[in-house]
């Protein structure tokens, strides 16, 4: 399967969450997409719950099948409550602290600005959105994309302070991944236990 690029606004109705942002068009029209979305649906099964909440993980971080598939098998093979664990490592992927810290105003944007070589962290450069960083690591814009419009455009409008476990110098462009955050302090609308379940049939 390749990586959406369709509308997200269509996935947001999907679930009935704007999992991509404040979403007018979601808030207009709270029911599902497509000719059927305001007909009765019958009763949703235990499995296709499950499914949809590890599809809606999937959709929030920007995953492909395999890739999520292969972050669960290591989350579940570390000590800890693997839902949470789950939670955690993607929160600690290259791609999503870029978010995070503001630099980029979606995850998507995220994830053009590490492909694109914009982004170094420790002082090198890297390319791998899906990199996982460790504590102390430090994220900072390249010197040579300091004056990109979409990183201006973000920090003017973002914060990083809203986040617990991360840490940003605007002036600099420099941020640091400071701890790894609690389940609380994720904000995502994520029930992971349902994630859990679906991946232990």
């Amino acid at each position: 399967m390749a990586r959406y690029t369709g509308p997200t606004t269509k996935i947001a109705r999907r679930f009935n969450d704007p999992i991509f942002g404040p979403d007018k068009t979601l808030q207009k029209k709270a029911y599902p997409p497509g000719q059927h979305g305001r007909g009765r649906r019958k009763k949703a099964s235990e499995y296709s719950i499950q499914l949809a909440e590890k599809q809606k993980a999937k959709y929030t971080y920007g995953l492909l099948e395999k890739q999520f598939s292969n972050l669960f098998d290591h989350a579940s093979r570390k000590s800890g409550i693997t839902g949470t664990i789950l939670l955690q490592m993607l929160e600690a992927r290259l791609d999503n602290t870029v978010f995070r810290l503001g630099i980029a105003p979606s995850r998507r944007a995220a994830r053009q600005l590490v492909l694109h070589k914009h982004i170094t962290v420790n002082g090198e450069l890297v390319n791998i959105p899906s990199y996982s960083l460790k504590v102390g690591d430090l994220i900072a814009v390249r010197e040579k994309s300091k004056s990109l419009e979409i990183i201006a455009d973000s920090l003017s409008t973002g914060s990083s302070s809203k986040y617990s476990w991360v840490e940003f110098d605007k002036a600099e462009m420099v941020g640091k991944f400071a701890a790894i955050p609690s389940r609380e302090e994720i904000p995502e609308n994520i029930k992971e236990q349902l994630i859990v379940e679906l991946y232990s049939k």
